[in-house]
């Protein structure tokens, strides 16, 4: 694993083609290196199985569109390159599990990294969010931050936003949330 600066880490969030998590369909990751973005990265990603008419009017990605991109395993390097031995921020732990059964459909390793629910971060940061209202585009919209929901590029994009914000909020670094402090203990 890398040593990393306490406030340097990646986020991630993915679009799935039906209610099977691994079926991923887009992909998007930020990169933040000590609390700035320094890079964005997303991909359309073939899921090699077919799409729910639910999942298609949530994002509007169609089998149409994902036709020539790679499958998960074509990218899997990438996503290892921009991952491992990283601090992985998501918005619920939904895209940790989708990762996860993704490698697992492809048999392919796991990724080495340490998650970070951003929405737990919510839940500790602003007192209003503790019990309810910690989605990504609720948080979002309270903390100003704009973007296009369920779009992985620009989700992951605001989640890294909100958990900079969270930094500043509390005081906390993201390597102190990651080893699982809270404002209540500092």
């Amino acid at each position: 694993m890398m040593v990393l600066d306490s406030n340097s880490f990646v986020a991630i969030d993915v679009e799935t083609a039906n209610s099977d998590c691994g079926s991923i369909c887009q992909i998007g990751v930020v990169s933040v290196e000590e609390g700035e973005i320094v890079d964005e990265w997303q991909m359309l990603v073939d899921p090699g199985t077919p799409f729910a008419d639910r999942n298609i009017e949530i994002h509007g990605i169609t089998a149409w569109h994902v036709e020539s991109a790679p499958t998960f395993s074509e990218i899997y390097d990438d996503v290892l390159t921009k991952l491992a031995g990283q601090i992985v921020a998501c918005h619920t732990m939904f895209d940790r599990r989708a990762v996860r059964a993704a490698c697992d459909i492809y048999r392919l390793e796991d990724l080495d990294c340490l998650w970070l629910d951003t929405a737990q971060v919510v839940r500790h940061s602003w007192p209003q969010f503790r019990q309810r209202g910690y989605t990504l585009d609720i948080i979002a919209n309270y903390l100003g931050i704009k973007f296009s929901h369920h779009d992985a590029l620009e989700d992951a994009r605001a989640a890294a936003l909100v958990l900079l914000r969270a930094v500043e909020e509390t005081g906390l670094t993201v390597r102190q949330w990651q080893d699982g402090q809270t404002p209540d203990q500092k």
